[in-house]
């Protein structure tokens, strides 16, 4: 899953297979939440694994490393509140669509929106399909 806020379409893949990239080579034996960081053109990445799960967030000018840690905070714990504990592969995609909910209200349009987990637990409620 991936969400590019203000990059050409042109430059994407680039960067897709650059991350990919990047993770291949340093993800190796990270244990589950600790924060690695790199810069590339002038862009700063803070990426990390939760479970069977690699997340990177991706920003520049003032969303700089220490931003982008407090960003990638608040994802792994609403990732680990969906999921009740570091998903594995399988359990990522059966609580996806919630995961995504609770993406959009931390991140709006490129931009950091919600940081507060109680909050974002409030505005991601879903009623199950028998409610409708």
């Amino acid at each position: 899953m991936s969400n590019f806020n203000g990059v050409p379409a042109e430059e994407r893949l680039h960067w897709q297979s650059f991350l990919v990239k990047l993770g291949s080579e340093n993800l190796k034996g990270v244990k589950n939440e600790e924060l690695l960081v790199a810069c590339h053109k002038s862009v700063y990445i803070v990426y990390t694994v939760l479970g069977d799960i690699s997340i990177y967030v991706v920003g520049k000018d003032e969303y700089d490393e220490l931003a982008l840690s407090e960003a990638i905070f608040v994802i792994t714990s609403a990732i680990k509140d969906v999921c009740g504990k570091p998903p594995t592969e399988r359990l990522f995609l059966d609580k996806y669509g919630k995961i995504c909910l609770c993406l959009d209200e931390i991140v709006w349009t490129g931009l950091l929106e919600n940081i507060d987990k109680d909050r974002i637990k409030r505005l991601v409620r879903l009623k199950p399909p028998t409610d409708f």
